[in-house]
């Protein structure tokens, strides 16, 4: 049977609800990935070519390989033994968030145009004197990369995310279609060569994931902050 926290502390209040435990391996395991994958595909944008989106593409996967290295330093300061603070307690959640929505989002919103990039690249595809320049027929399935997303918006509206625990439905469902309607507005924007557009919609994208971060990762203290300080009692089922 799964363990169930207090709802009601000793003061008669309901306690905060909190995330369920969640296993810190498969986190770290994660954290290996985002970190080498967004990487290398920057990496390989550099080696294709001269794109026209290479700077902000370049950007958004460097800032998820990054960001995946910050989530990791959470999930590794996770402790629920002796010692262990409000911090301690909730550091695999605060890392889950930054995961989620610094490394993934980013690597998200990168992924149409490097598949656009690379599908376009004069150094993977050669031309000949008929044909000056490329120009590959994609067609619709052009958005194939661009349909990760839908998993991810299941994701957090289905209630697996951290961040469905720490704001409202209505405010999960409009910082989630916001993020869907950036990345839509930025791949637009791109293959439109307006790319002064497309920087602007990725800094507000990076700008609102890290104010949500922030929020996130401190009103987690708090939440365990008034869980430890009202429940009835502090043993194995109650943490």
């Amino acid at each position: 049977m799964s363990k169930k926290r207090q709802a009601i502390g000793a003061n008669g209040i309901a306690l905060p609800l909190l995330p369920p435990d969640r296993d810190s391996r498969v986190w770290a395991r994660l954290v290996r990935i985002m970190f080498y994958l967004p990487g290398f595909m920057g990496l390989l944008l550099i080696k294709a070519g001269e794109p026209a989106s290479f700077g902000i593409t370049v950007e958004m996967l460097m800032l998820s390989s990054a960001s995946a290295i910050v989530g990791g330093l959470f999930i590794g300061a996770q402790s629920s033994g002796a010692g262990a603070d409000a911090a301690s307690k909730i550091a695999n959640w605060s890392g889950a968030l930054v995961l989620e929505l610094m490394a993934v989002v980013p690597f998200l919103a990168a992924i149409p145009a490097l598949f656009h990039e690379l599908a376009t690249s004069e150094l993977l595809h050669s031309r000949g004197v008929s044909t000056p320049t490329i120009n590959i027929a994609l067609g619709a399935s052009e958005l194939l990369p661009m349909a990760a997303i839908l998993p991810f918006m299941l994701y957090q509206l289905g209630g697996y995310g951290t961040l469905s625990y720490l704001v409202s439905k209505p405010v999960n469902w409009i910082l989630n279609l916001g993020i869907l309607f950036v990345i839509i507005g930025r791949y637009i924007a791109y293959r439109g060569s307006h790319f002064q557009i497309e920087r602007q919609l990725s800094g507000l994208l990076v700008i609102a994931m890290v104010v949500t971060v922030f929020y996130g990762a401190i009103k987690l203290k708090r939440m365990q902050t008034a869980y430890d300080a009202n429940c009835v009692k502090k043993d194995k089922d109650d943490e």
